[in-house]
């Protein structure tokens, strides 16, 4: 039996009434002239059975994390105990590692084709939150050494559940801007939306958990101006499950195979998403000497 109860778990009911709330809100808004993009029966259908088919594979995987940390745990370097301090430690720890393999999820395509179905909704919702990825195993590498700081992995685990929780709620458009003070230090709706946003300079920006500060001090941080266009550079014109998670696997294969030259087969495989072979006749014409 786990030592915890996972928060991301215990607050789906709070996910249940949150979606109706902000239905009833956009409307209203929808209706006194807002431009929200709004909910669609479609879209909410496939990322509720999206975010229904995580809680089984991300499960899996949170076990794996756990087992590992609790193997790590007995070689930690320090000894927490239960108070305050254990879990602002945890807190921050968690969300520090959670910016740095999201961030890899946007920076190396592989990474990106397990990541890329929570961005695919050309929706911005709480909905929306729920269309998680199916095989994130970047976090069996990442959060298991938190235990060697001396965090128990029941509280790590935890920490993981409440930094969830926390970014459910940065999926909305109804909430515009939070004071200036928490919007410096926190991750808002605001900086999220930019995160979603297929707007050139919005691609790869702000990817901190809870806390915004780590974009900012590593400068992947861009702010709200212009309209945000949610969804993906190239979109998938689909709602079919299978879909969504495997689009981009293919396309990754797809470009793998049909490259010429096996480093531009390996660059498909662990370059940016974005990268592209340079054309065939920049490679072949002669450099001119005169």
């Amino acid at each position: 039996m786990p030592e915890h109860l996972d928060p991301a778990l215990v607050a789906v009911p709070i996910y249940v009434a949150a979606m109706f709330l902000e239905y009833g809100a956009t409307k209203r808004r929808e209706a006194a002239g807002s431009p929200l993009v709004g909910y669609e029966l479609r879209d909410t259908i496939a990322s509720l059975a999206v975010g229904l088919g995580s809680v089984f594979s991300v499960g899996v995987l949170g076990m794996g994390v756990e087992a590992l940390a609790t193997r790590l745990y007995g070689h930690r370097f320090f000894t927490f105990g239960d108070g305050p301090l254990t879990w602002l430690v945890g807190m921050l720890a968690w969300d520090f590692a959670y910016y740095w393999m999201h961030r890899a999820e946007h920076s190396v395509r592989i990474l990106w084709a397990t990541h890329v179905s929570h961005h695919s909704s050309r929706h911005y919702n709480f909905s929306t939150a729920l269309r998680q990825p199916w095989g994130p195993v970047l976090l069996l590498l990442v959060y298991p050494p938190l235990a060697l700081l001396g965090l128990k992995p029941w509280v790590l685990m935890t920490c993981g559940g409440l930094n969830l929780v926390y970014q459910f709620f940065v999926h909305t458009e109804v909430v515009k801007k939070l004071p200036a003070p928490f919007e410096w230090l926190f991750n808002t709706p605001s900086h999220h939306r930019v995160h979603h946003g297929s707007n050139p300079q919005y691609l790869d920006k702000n990817h901190g958990g809870i806390l915004i500060i780590w974009d900012r001090i590593f400068g992947s941080f861009e702010p709200e101006v212009e309209p945000v266009v949610y969804g993906l550079v190239k979109n998938v014109e689909s709602y079919h499950l299978w879909t969504i998670f495997i689009h981009e696997f293919q396309a990754v294969a797809r470009d793998a195979a049909s490259a010429k030259r096996w480093t531009d087969r390996a660059r498909h495989v662990f370059a940016n998403p974005g990268w592209k072979p340079k054309p065939e006749s920049a490679l072949t014409e002669p450099t001119n000497l005169t």
